[in-house]
C-alpha cells in the first residue's frame, strides 16, 4: 500500500509567518466574526495558546454550515485573554466507511502533534476538550491573507511552507487536503486545516499538491523526517499519540517515514485511490 512512496504507478497518464494568538480584551468585548479577535498579543506561543485553548470558557458565536462535520465558530477566554477558534465536537462527526467512528477530532490533535515536533508549524494550536456539545477538538482560529489568491499559491512550485506541508501530508497520509484548507497568513507563513481524515494504514493520499512528485526532497524536509524518525524511535512520539492513534497507524506512519527517508522524494499519487479530493476547493 506504500507503492507511491517508492515508484512511480505503472498505469499511463489519460508564505516566517504570524500566528494568531491570545490578545487582552476589553470585557465583554467577543472575537470579530472576520477572526480579528485572534490577533497577535500578549500571551506568545504555542504553550500560552494550548493553555488557553484548554482551560479557557467556550462560548459557541456561530456554526461554519458549509463544514462536512458539525464545525462551532467560537471566542475561548480566560480572565483577560480571549481568542477566536473552532469547537468540532465528536458527537457532530459524519461516521465514515474507512475510519472508526468518533476518531476524526482526535485525528485533528495528532495531525498538531507531528506537525509540532517536525518543527512544521503548519497546523495551528488544537486540543481535544469538553465542550457545550460534548469532547471534541478545539483548533486557534487563523486569520489569513485576504490578498493570497489560494488557486494560484496550490499551484506554485516556490513555495517553501506548501513544500512542507505536502511533506507533511505524506507523513500523516491526509485524504483530503483541498484548497480551501490552506490558511496562508500575513508575512508568508502558511498553516492547513481539517486533519480529520489523516493516519489511515492504507496508503489514501489525496491532494491538489502533487507539483513535487518525483521529485528529491528539499534538505529542510530531510531534516524534519530525521527528527520525527528519532522521536518515533525513542518512543516519545508515539506515546503521545497513542491517545489518538491506533497501534496498526502509529506503525503505518513510521513506516511512511522511513520510505521517505530511504527514497528521499515526493510520493507519487496512488493507483487504486482518487489522487484528488472533490470537489478541490
Amino acid at each position: 500500500m506504500l507503492d507511491g512512496f517508492a515508484s512511480p504507478p505503472h498505469r499511463r497518464p489519460p508564505g516566517s509567518g504570524r500566528r494568531a494568538g491570545a490578545r487582552r480584551r476589553d470585557r465583554g468585548t467577543p472575537p470579530a466574526a472576520d477572526g480579528s479577535g485572534s490577533s497577535p498579543g500578549s500571551l506568545p506561543g504555542d504553550e500560552a495558546a494550548l493553555q488557553l485553548l484548554e482551560q479557557g470558557r467556550l462560548e459557541i458565536l456561530g456554526r461554519l454550515v458549509e463544514a462536512s462535520n458539525e464545525t462551532w465558530y467560537c471566542a475561548v477566554s480566560s480572565g483577560d485573554y480571549q481568542a477566536a477558534c473552532v469547537y468540532k465536537p465528536v458527537a457532530g462527526e459524519r461516521p465514515l466507511w474507512d475510519f472508526p467512528t468518533g476518531t476524526l477530532a482526535g485525528r485533528e490533535v495528532a495531525a498538531y502533534v507531528v506537525s509540532r515536533a517536525a518543527s512544521w508549524d503548519v497546523v495551528p494550536p488544537t486540543v481535544m476538550r469538553d465542550g457545550p456539545y460534548g469532547p471534541g477538538m478545539c483548533q486557534l482560529w487563523i486569520d489569513t491573507d485576504p490578498q493570497v489568491d489560494l488557486i494560484e499559491l496550490a499551484r506554485r512550485g516556490d513555495h517553501a511552507g506548501l513544500r512542507d506541508l505536502a511533506v507533511f501530508d505524506a507523513v500523516v497520509n491526509n485524504a483530503d487536503r483541498k484548497i480551501g484548507h490552506l490558511l496562508p497568513v500575513p508575512g508568508g507563513h502558511l498553516f492547513g486545516c481539517d486533519h480529520g481524515v489523516c493516519f489511515a494504514e492504507d496508503y489514501k493520499l489525496r491532494t491538489v499538491l502533487w507539483q513535487w512528485r518525483g521529485k528529491s526532497l528539499p534538505r529542510r524536509a530531510v531534516e524534519a523526517l530525521r527528527r520525527l524518525y528519532a522521536l518515533l524511535e525513542s518512543g516519545e512520539l508515539a506515546s503521545e499519540l497513542s491517545q489518538w492513534l491506533s497501534p496498526g497507524e502509529l506503525a503505518a506512519m513510521s513506516i511512511r517515514v522511513e520510505q521517505l527517508l530511504r527514497h528521499r522524494v515526493h510520493p507519487y499519487p496512488p493507483e487504486d485511490w482518487p489522487a484528488i479530493p472533490w470537489p478541490p476547493y
